[in-house]
């Protein structure tokens, strides 16, 4: 392999594996469809992994050869010796392969077992003395096997995740061989390395994963550095660079922060190709849109254009958020807690309140949308890309509302094949890692804690819980309303909002309906009542939900999953843990019938 000291790290850690003989099989993951910095002589290059590996890794190897299922094998370097080798493959199997290697096969089964056969041709090669005879007097033979490297590229389609039992066959026969090159003494310690390339490890067969006798080896996301330095390249390469970008190189690469260079690469050239300045506003833009369609939309980048003055009501959750703001932005990550719990019956404005926090900090607010896939290890897979742009931007909050439903379950059963429990294990694990304390924040929320994991919900990974109720009080409940109206666009003019009853509970959603409701009839009327008038009139007829019982549990719950009595209205305060447990009790009875 290459020796160069601009090796990157995952390069040099390839490097050294090899050189030592730890291992001879690699599988590379992560950003493995990025630029990667190269020397072509004098002449400093951004290329493909792929173009890295031919070019810099097995420089000196003499054959390499690529294999993917769409485009077959591909012998990049040793043709003549590969040709050689096929010559006489195919006076054994009656085949024609020599003449015509444009016709070889591409099927897994097919091309692991051809390459398989020339690794051990490799191994048997002999080299012939010119001028050395044994006692003989014959030539002196020695054993000479070829250096060759093999690439298996998109190596989920060739040795996918799945059961044993689906191992059977074809699928069986191609596994076998490629754990055997990484395990086979003979491969292991001849010059022969074997490479496969993927995204995402949990697409690949766990068999394969899981041997210890090849080297994992994860390709990270850019950091500020390599943008930096990718960013002035691009302004020395790109004419008119510096027309139409006018942010200087140090704030433009940390403007990129979560962007692959690829990425950086197309904002920036499509800018400039169509005469566009590229300000912060348009870079943000395009940051976000680009990690979405990065991310196959599995994160969604929220705006948020708030802060928590626009919060009404929670006064002891604001505050402790304020303070948090104020932590982070000193940088005293070591009071900063891993992650929040947001809990409270619906409406209570969980999602309003997390979007509110993210504008008071003024950094990245991402949400996990629907990650889960049908397909075999998929779901795993879309959650390893979410982890990596998450590691890559810097700081961020994520935000997972309805959490109890997405963030999987320890024992996850058979209905799934497993997928609710290797869920739940990934985001323990990433969510408990402290290197990320005050750069990765986790907002968790729903109305039913009780069915969240309780490993997951634990000090360490979410360390504050934070109970939201419906307004408490006269003041309180009418402050949540006016900014309601605001919310909804209301015409009622300042003051003249009718005020709520104190018999009459009502959270921000339905305050949201009635106030929807109101707009309706005034648009549809013909008697021009103004709209403060139907309000007051709506709420004379207001009829609170049916779903008490629910409702009171989801309040309850949220009680006995606060970690400070400081967020506790008083009513709640000195309720014993004897008597909330046997009133939920009753109200889970009540709910189940």
């Amino acid at each position: 392999m290459a020796v160069a000291a601009s090796l990157p790290e995952w390069a040099k850690k390839m490097q050294q594996f090899f050189v030592a003989g730890t291992t001879s099989q690699f599988i590379l993951y992560g950003n493995v469809f990025d630029y990667i910095s190269s020397f072509n002589g004098e002449v400093r290059e951004f290329v493909s992994l792929r173009k890295y590996l031919e070019d810099v890794m097995f420089a000196p190897f003499e054959v390499v050869i690529f294999y993917d299922r769409g485009k077959g094998i591909r012998v990049r370097k040793g043709q003549d010796e590969f040709r050689k080798f096929l010559s006489g493959y195919d006076s054994f199997n009656n085949t024609n392969y020599a003449t015509f290697m444009g016709a070889l096969p591409r099927d897994a089964k097919r091309c692991v077992d051809l390459i398989d056969r020339f690794l051990q041709y490799s191994l048997q090669r002999i080299r012939v003395s010119e001028t050395e005879r044994d006692a003989d007097g014959r030539l002196k033979r020695y054993s000479c096997p070829i250096k060759v490297a093999v690439v298996i590229d998109y190596a989920q389609y060739v040795v996918p995740r799945g059961e044993l039992t689906q191992m059977l066959g074809d699928s069986g026969e191609v596994l076998i061989k490629i754990i055997d090159w990484a395990s086979n003494p003979a491969i292991r310690n001849a010059s022969i390395a074997t490479c496969l390339i993927t995204e995402n490890l949990q697409e690949l067969n766990s068999l394969l994963v899981q041997n210890p006798y090849n080297s994992k080896i994860k390709i990270p996301m850019p950091d500020e550095a390599e943008l930096a330095d990718f960013c002035k390249y691009l302004s020395e390469k790109i004419k008119d660079f510096s027309e139409y970008c006018r942010i200087e190189l140090p704030q433009l690469a940390s403007g990129m922060l979560g962007l692959t260079k690829a990425g950086v690469n197309s904002i920036i050239s499509f800018a400039v190709s169509n005469k566009e300045e590229l300000s912060r506003r348009i870079l943000a833009k395009n940051k976000k849109e680009f990690i979405e369609k990065e991310c196959n939309d599995l994160l969604e980048f929220i705006e948020a254009p708030f802060n928590l003055d626009m919060v009404a009501g929670h006064k002891a959750a604001k505050k402790w958020l304020k303070d948090d703001a104020e932590l982070i932005k000193m940088g005293k990550t070591r009071s900063i807690p891993m992650g929040y719990l947001l809990t409270g019956g619906i409406g209570t404005g969980k999602t309003f309140l997390a979007n509110c926090w993210a504008g008071e900090l003024g950094i990245p607010f991402v949400k996990f949308k629907n990650f889960r896939d049908k397909w075999q290890g998929a779901t795993e897979g879309n959650l390893e890309k979410i982890f990596n742009v998450l590691d890559a931007l810097g700081q961020v909050i994520v935000f997972i509302d309805e959490a109890d439903q997405s963030t999987g379950k320890r024992d996850g059963g058979s209905g799934d094949s497993g997928v609710s429990g290797r869920v739940y294990s990934m985001l323990a694990q990433k969510m408990s890692d402290t290197k990320n304390r005050g750069k990765i924040i986790w907002i968790l929320a729903t109305s039913r804690p009780d069915l969240l994991e309780v490993d997951l919900k634990r000090q360490g990974r979410l360390d504050v819980h934070i109970p939201l109720f419906a307004p408490q009080t006269d003041e309180d409940r009418n402050e949540l309303f006016r900014v309601v109206a605001k919310k909804t666009g209301s015409e009622i003019p300042a003051g003249k909002l009718p005020k709520i009853p104190e018999d009459i509970e009502l959270g921000g959603n339905e305050m949201e309906a009635l106030l929807v409701r109101a707009h309706r009839i005034f648009d549809l009327q013909k008697s021009k009542k103004s709209i403060a008038l139907i309000v007051k009139e709506l709420l004379k007829d207001f009829r609170p939900s049916a779903h008490t019982a629910a409702l009171e549990y989801m309040d309850l719950i949220a009680v006995k999953e606060c970690t400070d009595s400081v967020f506790l209205p008083e009513k709640y305060k000195d309720i014993s843990q004897e008597e909330l447990d046997s009133r939920l009790e009753i109200l889970k009875h009540r709910m189940e019938r």
